[in-house]
């Protein structure tokens, strides 16, 4: 399979997850350690703009990514969630589902669980000039694939960062 691209932006290193219609991306500022995308192949900016096949096989996706996501990151649920328009805080003009592990305890939003969509938008609002950072290195790559920073004030990670992160998910849908 070629090259993926997250509306203009190559991101066939962070792909971990692939059928011809969707695929799976880490992110590069994860608001919870195994926070993903799940995005369709075809750049396309609403929900709406899908076809019935690549609807069904984004949602086929999210529910497959989800499961693992969930048993890897040792969580006990998932939110969910999906940007549709910029209206609602889609930065990127390209249809994405947010999939972030969840945990009854130990989770950083447990006591004040809504506040995970304003991370995500916050999140959404940075992303070009973080991907660029990104990009150019900017970091250095000195973490685990499932460590990360609790903080309000998130550095994206490097190229290195998010392959490394990929290539260890990648190995868990080797195994289904």
């Amino acid at each position: 399979m070629g090259s993926l691209f997250f509306s203009t932006i190559e991101v066939t290193r962070q792909a971990f997850y692939r059928t011809s219609l969707s695929y799976a991306i880490v992110n590069l500022k994860p608001i919870v350690p195994g926070h993903v995308l799940v995005i369709p192949t075809r750049p396309a900016a609403r929900l709406a703009d899908l076809d019935a096949s690549e609807l069904s096989s984004l949602m086929i996706s999210v529910q497959k990514v989800g499961k693992v996501i969930e048993r890897v990151y040792g969580a006990d649920s998932l939110t969910i969630a999906c940007q549709d328009g910029k209206a609602a805080g889609q930065s990127v003009p390209h249809v994405h589902f947010h999939l972030l592990p969840r945990k009854l305890q130990a989770d950083r939003f447990q006591s004040h669980n809504d506040e995970v969509y304003p991370e995500i938008e916050r999140s959404e609002a940075s992303l070009p000039r973080d991907l660029q950072s990104a990009k150019e290195g900017a970091m250095t790559a000195e973490s685990a694939p499932i460590k990360m920073d609790a903080d309000e004030d998130r550095k994206p990670r490097t190229m290195e960062e998010m392959a490394k992160e990929a290539e260890w998910l990648k190995t868990f849908f080797e195994q289904t």
